[in-house]
């Protein structure tokens, strides 16, 4: 089986790529998979490090206001589909799969006028413009949520099954809890609310756990919270300005990044943080509670989409961007930890959701499609 993969920008879109690869691997050794990316995107690090070969291509994502720079990238995108032909021509791939963006236009455009076997998977709850522009053209739609699928009204080709993703909910032994918990100099006493914005952070989100700690509002839990590799030391020069140690708050432990990530969502109470469809999906994945963020955007509210997912079935709570502060951040909290019933119950709706078994019931979809 020979098989290319359009997936760019972010580790929303890539990550659930290489996941089916490897899946395709595990199951056909001797296929050959390579991706079709940008030369910007986390692709030209993410891919490689997986095992994989990345073909880039001059794609942009478009915008709707005039500009020359956006009629350039208009003109380069529509360019590139000479790009692709020729990838095409040299791979002959078998099958063309994309994890949606502005990548599947012309990778999409060219595979399904040469009718090879096409298949789209959207993680996000609200189907992005590729998903929607080729979603009468393609072989078969992947998605991570039934509310993606009727969305997709009057698509027949539609299956749910989930978004593919590394974090598995885990048993944690009392010891090995303790173990990562004293390893961050954080005690198993109180609550412990995780706090996270993406390997970039969230400059709101940030604000916002910043005027918590100099309000001295998080007395009743404990916080572990990544800032982001590009935001940790302007968090740092903002505590420092209120003659506060970043290294020394009581009940708060402040990382750039977390590297043990599954581990550390399987032991917290809480989580804080925005709602891309692949935290949305570890989050139902470790049955946890949370407080959601959704990043806004100009053309489609997609993370409040994702959000609304688990808020409906009581799993989560939402403060929107422009409205989030250190105060109504920690009343939410308070709200939260302060019912421990209420916290359980939250976790088990959110786990009810969570998807099983997905690279497996995308490689059948694969599989079908194929043996046709």
């Amino acid at each position: 089986m020979k098989v290319i993969i359009s997936a760019a920008g972010t580790g929303g879109h890539i990550n659930p790529g290489i996941a089916i690869a490897n899946k395709i691997k595990e199951k056909d050794p001797k296929s050959e998979i390579i991706f079709i990316g940008t030369n910007r995107g986390l692709e030209n690090d993410l891919v490689p490090r997986a095992g994989y070969t990345l073909k880039t291509i001059d794609v942009y994502g478009l915008k709707k206001e005039f500009s020359f720079q956006n009629l350039k990238h208009i003109i380069q995108t529509i360019n590139s589909r000479k790009d692709v032909k020729k990838i095409f021509d040299e791979f002959k791939p078998d099958l063309v799969l994309g994890t949606g963006g502005y990548i599947c236009g012309p990778v999409f455009y060219v595979a399904t006028s040469r009718k090879i076997p096409t298949v789209l998977h959207e993680s996000n709850a609200y189907p992005g413009k590729a998903v929607k522009m080729f979603s009468k053209k393609v072989d078969r739609i992947l998605v991570g949520f039934e509310d993606t699928k009727s969305r997709l009204k009057g698509c027949r080709n539609v299956v749910v099954t989930g978004t593919p993703t590394k974090i598995r909910k885990l048993e944690i032994t009392k010891e090995r809890k303790k173990e990562l918990l004293d390893g961050l100099g954080i005690k198993n006493d109180l609550p412990i609310v995780l706090v996270f914005g993406g390997s970039q952070g969230a400059k709101k989100i940030n604000e916002a756990v910043i005027e918590l700690i100099k309000l001295k509002k998080n007395d009743k839990y404990q916080i572990i919270w990544a800032t982001g590799t590009k935001q940790y030391d302007i968090v740092k020069e903002d505590f420092e300005k209120s003659n506060i140690s970043i290294n020394n708050i009581k009940n708060v432990k402040v990382l750039p990044y977390i590297y043990n990530m599954e581990e550390i969502m399987n032991i917290v109470d809480l989580m804080v943080a925005r709602s891309g469809a692949m935290t949305i999906t570890e989050i139902s994945i470790v049955g946890k509670p949370a407080i959601f963020i959704p990043l806004p955007s100009m053309s489609a509210n997609r993370q409040e989409d994702n959000a609304l997912v688990l808020k409906k079935i009581g799993a989560a709570k939402i403060i929107l961007n422009k409205d989030v502060n250190g105060t109504n951040l920690s009343e939410e909290i308070d709200e939260i930890i302060e019912d421990t019933n209420e916290l359980n119950e939250m976790g088990k709706m959110a786990n009810s959701i969570a998807p099983r078994d997905v690279e497996e019931r995308i490689y059948q979809e694969i599989e079908k499609i194929l043996k046709k």
